[in-house]
């Protein structure tokens, strides 16, 4: 498969909904998701329409990542770790590498890691 670069909403789906397949799956990562997500659909649009905002900087998402994320580290008795993040990180990198090449691809990489970072951080200081 020749692949190009994510440059459509379709694109960014494909991105997203491949990847929580990955995490559904995951054998660490998945309890968090799966025990909480009860209409996947609806998470799968609303991040389509995240990650849309986020790499093209077209629309305004609408919604609250960080006190989404603290919920569920709270929810899970505060055991969200770097390891988590880690393999989340990975996951979102192999689905990308399996899927797409390009500026926006690489950039969707960029995004995450900065995110990651970010809501490690933040979900940490909440513990205090």
């Amino acid at each position: 498969m020749e692949k190009k670069d994510i440059k459509t909403r379709e694109d960014v789906f494909l991105l997203v909904s491949s990847f929580y397949d990955g995490i559904r799956a995951d054998e660490e990562l998945g309890p968090f998701f799966n025990n909480l997500i009860h209409d996947w659909d609806a998470h799968i649009e609303k991040l389509t329409s995240f990650w849309e905002a986020s790499l093209f900087l077209k629309t305004k998402y609408k919604g609250d990542p960080l006190a989404a994320h603290i919920k569920v580290d709270q929810d899970n008795n505060n055991v969200i770790n770097e390891r988590h993040f880690g393999l989340w990180l990975n996951l979102w990198f192999k689905t990308i590498d399996d899927l797409f090449e390009g500026d926006y691809a690489q950039n969707a990489k960029h995004r995450a890691r900065k995110m990651g970072t970010f809501l490690y951080m933040k979900i940490f200081e909440a513990r205090q």
